[in-house]
């Protein structure tokens, strides 16, 4: 369970929960800026660089990466490993929604959207209406920043700002949302940060707003073992006091790392979605982007990306 977190806790982009939207961020920005990437954000960099969040902006300075390897090859694999997932995960949503508007769907929701860019980089097609839901200030900050390098979303965008703890369905409604026509949801980072209850309901929450055909796909996470988590913690502390980092956010006291957590494959599979899943593992090595990491078990993945359908019938 996360010791940090409160049933009423707020945040902007540089601050706990919010921050780690930072963090994708960056890797989405070294990714970009790599020989080889898999996807492309060209606004990655101009969102990290005025977030405040001094931590993450260390991911994007070669000579820090260098000083890495050097203090710790073990870290070091864990960190290429960290940013080949960071990769892999932008891509497969990011096909994830092509798939959806090339089968028709022009209402795309995305759920605590932090700093995704997808409203600004990708090519959507005429009529598409885009839901970004997230916390006042995170929304605030994103749209700032790219308003003042002259940024402009290449759909219909809708901010929402509304913590999903509220009642968000209202709010998505009352931004222009039909819930008589199909929707593409997307909650990318999220799950790990709600308690087993309060995924549940937001699936339950979902289900009841979309219509036959809608997708949803999400980000699932796994129960980690407790001592692998806190070995973690300690290589990444040791990592940072030998680099002289100050850390200022410890994941792993802002998730929920609860054992009874519903699979979202089968939760969704029974309450009237046809979904299937892939363990994140699987897709980094057939795209090329897995490290082997010593010292630890990574069979089971951290994560399966999740793809599901809405079948016909009641809501």
């Amino acid at each position: 369970m996360s010791s940090l977190r409160s049933h009423d806790d707020t945040w902007d982009i540089a601050t706990s929960v919010g921050s780690t939207a930072v963090m994708v961020a960056a890797a989405r920005a070294r990714e970009t800026e790599s020989a080889d990437p898999l996807i492309r954000d060209p606004y990655a960099r101009v969102l990290v660089a005025g977030a405040g969040a001094g931590m993450w902006e260390n991911l994007l300075d070669d000579a820090m990466v260098e000083r890495i390897a050097e203090s710790d090859p073990t870290a070091a694999a864990m960190f290429d490993n960290m940013l080949g997932y960071q990769a892999v995960r932008t891509l497969f949503f990011d096909t994830f929604f092509a798939d959806a508007v090339a089968a028709g769907i022009r209402q795309i929701v995305i759920l605590a959207s932090g700093l995704d860019s997808r409203a600004y980089r990708l090519d959507w097609p005429a009529g598409t209406v885009i839901y970004e839901l997230d916390q006042p200030k995170v929304l605030d900050y994103k749209a700032a920043a790219l308003a003042e390098h002259g940024v402009t979303a290449t759909a219909v965008r809708h901010e929402v700002p509304i913590d999903l703890r509220q009642d968000w369905p209202a709010a998505l409604k009352a931004a222009g949302f039909d819930s008589a026509r199909p929707a593409a949801w997307l909650a990318e980072g999220l799950l790990m940060y709600l308690p087993a209850d309060a995924q549940d309901r937001l699936f339950q929450q979902v289900t009841e707003l979309s219509a036959p055909g809608s997708r949803l796909s999400v980000e699932a996470v796994h129960h980690q073992d407790e001592e692998r988590r806190e070995r973690m913690r300690e290589r990444w502390q040791k990592m940072s006091d030998d680099l002289g980092i100050e850390r200022d956010v410890d994941i792993s006291e802002l998730t929920y790392n609860d054992p009874v957590r519903a699979d979202a494959t089968e939760w969704l599979g029974g309450h009237g979605w046809s979904a299937a899943g892939v363990s994140s593992t699987d897709e980094m090595r057939r795209l090329d982007r897995w490290t082997e990491v010593p010292e630890e078990d990574h069979q089971d993945g951290f994560s399966s990306f999740v793809i599901a359908e809405r079948q016909g019938g009641s809501r």
